[in-house]
């Protein structure tokens, strides 16, 4: 427990909804029941499990964050070394189309990954100058965004909302290096 500790703790430093998140993570066996519908995702296309899919995913779960298909890559050639990049992200693509996994972008031009399967909808505040990036839940915004598809005859199946902009620690550097 003390590595969940450590994560947990780690997620609070990158916002309140993640580190719930991760606490949630630690006891809710989430991996199991994620990993066997990614298993039967590919069962229903006709692919095998294979040792080198099982290490991908399994890598992926682990990890609480937005990873970019490079960052996956590095995690799982530190277990395997002959796992190659291709392999990698046909993975990402499979998790996609079984819904465990979410593309985003954080602003950085690259491509991330988050989990999806048993996590609870929430969208993203990013900076644009360190990329740290937040994720939040707002109900008054879920609202108007529910109204406001309303207003124009449509019905949400889902909607991804990332926010950019300078998070607290750069507006301070920005605010001391003007004042110079």
């Amino acid at each position: 427990m003390v590595g969940t500790s450590k994560k947990i703790k780690a997620a609070s430093e990158k916002g309140s909804v993640a580190a719930k998140k991760e606490k949630s993570k630690a006891g809710a066996g989430l991996n199991k029941e994620e990993r066997q519908v990614f298993e039967e995702h590919i069962a229903a296309r006709g692919f095998r499990m294979t040792r080198q899919r099982g290490l991908i995913l399994d890598m992926f779960l682990k990890k609480e964050d937005h990873l970019s298909p490079e960052e996956l890559y590095f995690l799982v050639k530190t277990k395997d070394r002959t796992v190659g990049r291709a392999t990698v992200y046909r993975m990402l693509r499979l998790m996609k189309e079984a819904d465990l996994a979410r593309q985003v972008n954080l602003g950085d031009g690259l491509a991330r990954y988050e989990h999806k399967y048993g996590h609870a909808h929430h969208d993203h505040l990013i900076c644009l100058r360190c990329g740290k990036a937040i994720e939040v839940v707002d109900a008054d915004i879920e609202a108007l965004q529910e109204k406001l598809a309303r207003k124009h005859g449509y019905s949400l199946t889902g909607h991804q909302m990332d926010l950019f902009g300078l998070c607290p620690g750069c507006l301070e550097k920005e605010k001391e290096k003007s004042s110079k």
